[in-house]
């Protein structure tokens, strides 16, 4: 066991050391507040503080843990190895130049996002308001990063102490807010797609969604059946998000009463796990979140425990604390739309921490590390040049022994129109999370 001393113990405190210690190390851990029972402990043991006793491994701590309330910081940084750190101090004797506790702390609770900032036309958070973006370390997790080098620390002054890192776990998830392009839109929408494609002179599109209608060519967005051949093939354990929601201008789902949609979901259910994807409609109306997830677990019979959101708004803390309202235990919506990378600078589950409150919560965050719009849509970038990026982070997590999330949708992997090519990225993808 290890012991830590700290002149204070808080909540924000024991927080962190449990994620840094027990979650990421893989270490039991007691704190104490004893000096006494401190330098007298003859096993391994770490001080945080502003004083050193004698020769223990010394974190020099700063004041962010022990603080109360939301204030805003004037963070400085430096170098650290071959990314950055933060919260930096000048104590010859300290362990690192910076408290790496605080660092973490101030990434995985999401700090900045509770101060003032620009919101995007959805009113997110965007990449580009983030440290982590403009100091460069966005694509690198760094509180894993910080936690190797904590045990690191560690094992030189201790050599019998052993850390137990977590391996490389890859999970692929796939949102399904559109389950058919052609299929099952009812009158008025089937109507409305073709007079769009009449007005754009797309008579391609015409010929295409006559014959899907007519059963005479498959849905370009039914790929389901590849999906479960990948799924087999190498042996994934993928998670579904369903947009089940009423259709709405940024709903756009099929109808929660069609039955063939219902039969789909139910089929998905078979075959992986299967979690809400609340609409956009339902980050402002508590209740309307709540009838989705109940029409849900009814199709599926059984109880809906994961979430990830539609368009990936996440507005802190309303949106977990309407979740853990319905008993909601995990979710996948920790990432950006913009950019790839590390929102909160972790690729490893994280129990979310509401600063308003100041306690640790029950819902269990996952952070995914890039979506396939991103790549796509927002950074423009080829399937070649995406794939290098994909390659680049997997290998940034196997470095940390972390995990792996991906965000793909139905609609991505047909190989079709603007998707061309991109079912060998999905597939590059695995393969280099298999290797």
């Amino acid at each position: 066991m290890l012991l830590i001393y700290s002149p204070k113990i808080s909540k924000r405190l024991k927080y962190i050391f449990k994620l840094i210690f027990k979650d990421l190390i893989g270490t039991e851990f007691k704190i104490t507040t004893d000096p006494e029972e401190f330098q007298s402990f003859e096993g391994i043991k770490i001080n945080y503080s502003t004083k050193v006793f004698n020769d223990e491994i010394f974190f020099y701590s700063s004041n962010l843990l022990f603080e109360i309330g939301i204030v805003g910081q004037e963070l400085k940084f430096i170098d650290f190895e071959d990314t950055k750190a933060f919260f930096p101090n000048y104590e010859e004797k300290s362990a690192l130049a910076f408290d790496p506790f605080a660092a973490s702390f101030f990434l995985v609770s999401r700090y900045e996002e509770y101060l003032p900032y620009v919101r995007d036309k959805y009113s997110r958070f965007e990449a580009k308001e983030s440290i982590a973006f403009k100091y460069g370390f966005l694509q690198k997790p760094l509180v894993n990063i910080y936690a190797q080098k904590i045990a690191e620390i560690i094992s030189n002054k201790f050599p019998d102490f052993k850390p137990k890192f977590r391996q490389f776990s890859f999970i692929p998830t796939i949102d399904i807010d559109a389950a058919y392009s052609y299929k099952c839109k009812g009158v008025f929408r089937t109507l409305g797609g073709y007079y769009k494609s009449i007005l754009k002179f797309d008579f391609q599109e015409i010929l295409e969604r006559t014959e899907v209608i007519l059963g005479l060519k498959k849905d370009p967005f039914d790929t389901y059946n590849y999906q479960f051949k990948i799924q087999k093939e190498y042996e994934l354990k993928p998670i579904y998000f369903i947009l089940f929601a009423d259709y709405g201008l940024n709903d756009k789902n099929i109808s929660v009463n069609n039955f063939k949609f219902q039969k789909l979901i139910k089929s998905l259910g078979d075959y992986a796990e299967v979690g809400i994807h609340p609409s956009f409609g339902s980050n402002a109306n508590p209740e309307k979140l709540k009838i989705e997830v109940k029409k849900l677990s009814q199709i599926l019979k059984r109880e809906i425990t994961k979430s990830r959101q539609h368009f990936l708004k996440l507005s802190l803390p309303t949106i977990y604390r309407n979740l853990l309202n319905l008993d909601i235990t995990d979710d996948y919506t920790m990432g950006y739309a913009s950019e790839p990378g590390f929102r909160a600078s972790i690729c490893d589950p994280f129990y979310f921490y509401d600063l308003d409150l100041e306690t640790e919560t029950n819902l269990r965050i996952h952070p995914f590390a890039f979506m396939d719009g991103t790549l796509k849509d927002y950074m423009q970038l080829s399937d070649k040049e995406s794939l290098i990026i994909i390659k680049s982070l997997i290998e940034e997590v196997k470095k940390v022994k972390g995990t792996f999330i991906s965000i793909w949708h139905n609609e991505s992997l047909s190989d079709k129109k603007r998707w061309k090519g991109w079912r060998n990225v999905y597939e590059e993808m695995n393969k280099t999370c298999g290797s």
